[in-house]
């Protein structure tokens, strides 16, 4: 605890303790936290690939990739969904491409030949004879967890004890508002690489402090009204649309065209809510869509955010108004957002900062912290361990 603590003021090291500090900076661009965020992280972590509908035929399938693995969703000929590594299990090969499309009835390796069922069972090989001592019973595609939770599709590569229904329960009464298995696709899926590691663009995703300063169109709609919560392993952020003075022009418009949504209860028709779903996924959801998005980890000092937006079926004038203008804001969020993690990382590399201290408000931002500092008891160090001791020390306050 001294580490952490030791370069604050003396008036504030009186009464500080670990929760009331940020995670520590060099975690933000370690290669070895890095990896050991990948094994006891990301792979026992639920991640979302898509809606339902957007795989809604035998052979539609989508894929997804997460550091150095390769996932892909697919329905099968029953119209189950299943979700495989997509790689061949002769020479690796990776079998689909590109983030969707459709395999007529059945999954063929470009490099060998090789095929799979629909169900992932290898069911046919060139020179199948020359293989006599394996069985191909043993060599179908390898399966990881998959669960549909209210119409979004989310795989685990590494089986674990919480299912994505425990995970969720906390918000799913509040997420059946706004009946997500009806959603149907409004855009494509989007990656956009950002020099940042992943945890930067998650802490600014529930960080609303920044809101005010730094977001003028999204303070405008909802800055006088946020609200913060951490329900289990997902954070909630939510805000009110009522814009301010000196909106902008797209902000007003949205105010002013956003329909009511009948099946939303008075509480939601005017309500915009983020859920951000440990480690990296959100939800930012609207009473005209909702946008899925994950801050997927590509490097230590990189990552990919992913998103697509949904809707259900509404050929309102108004409706379709409100969703453009939606983007519209968004779009500047996320133009401003790009600076500001940017300048985050930048400052990170400087020997002047260690970990900065967390207001008695900042609940999203102490949740996220505490829950990695269980995961990970090495990111409770302000100093980064000797080098090729990270997973060791990691291994021995674990023990402690």
């Amino acid at each position: 605890m001294a580490d952490v603590i030791a370069k604050t003021p003396a008036r504030l090291r009186q009464v500080a303790s670990l929760d009331d500090f940020s995670l520590p900076s060099w975690i933000y661009s370690d290669p070895e936290f890095f990896e050991l965020e990948r094994d006891v992280v990301f792979r026992r972590a639920w991640q979302v690939v898509c809606h339902v509908s957007d795989v809604p035929k035998p052979g539609d399938y989508f894929t997804y990739r997460l550091i150095n693995e390769r996932i892909v969703v697919v329905r099968d000929r029953d119209g189950t969904l299943r979700a495989f590594h997509n790689v061949c299990r002769h020479r690796a090969a990776r079998l689909l491409d590109g983030d969707r499309g459709r395999c007529a009835g059945r999954i063929t390796c470009p490099y060998h030949a090789w095929t799979y069922g629909l169900d992932g069972r290898l069911i046919g090989l060139p020179e199948k004879e020359q293989y006599e001592r394996f069985d191909a019973a043993d060599l179908g595609l390898v399966p990881v967890d998959i669960e549909v939770f209210m119409g979004f599709v989310f795989v685990r590569i590494e089986s674990g004890e919480s299912s994505l229904a425990a995970l969720l329960a906390p918000v799913r009464d509040e997420l059946a508002l706004y009946r997500l298995e009806e959603m149907k696709p409004l855009s494509p899926v989007r990656e956009r690489e950002r020099r940042v590691n992943w945890k930067n663009a998650t802490d600014n995703y529930i960080d609303a402090l920044h809101v005010r300063a730094a977001h003028p169109g999204l303070n405008s709609i909802i800055g006088e009204t946020y609200g913060l919560e951490v329900k289990g392993q997902v954070s909630r952020l939510a805000g009110l649309v009522d814009h301010m003075r000196h909106a902008g022009p797209s902000v007003r418009a949205y105010c002013k065209y956003l329909p009511e949504v009948a099946h939303l209860p008075e509480s939601h028709r005017r309500l915009w809510v983020y859920f951000q779903i440990w480690p990296n996924v959100t939800f930012n959801v609207y009473p005209d869509m909702i946008e899925s998005m994950s801050f997927i980890p590509l490097s230590p000092t990189s990552c990919i955010i992913r998103d697509a937006a949904y809707g259900l079926g509404d050929d309102r004038r108004e409706m379709r108004a409100a969703r453009y203008l939606n983007y519209r804001v968004n779009r500047d969020v996320n133009i401003e957002d790009k600076d500001l993690i940017e300048r985050v990382q930048d400052g990170m590399g400087s020997s002047s900062y260690d970990a900065g201290p967390l207001g008695a408000h900042e609940v999203c931002l102490r949740g996220f912290a505490g829950r990695m500092r269980d995961l990970l008891p090495v990111s409770r160090l302000r100093q980064v361990p000797a080098r090729g001791t990270v997973g060791a020390r990691n291994a021995e306050m674990s023990r402690s």
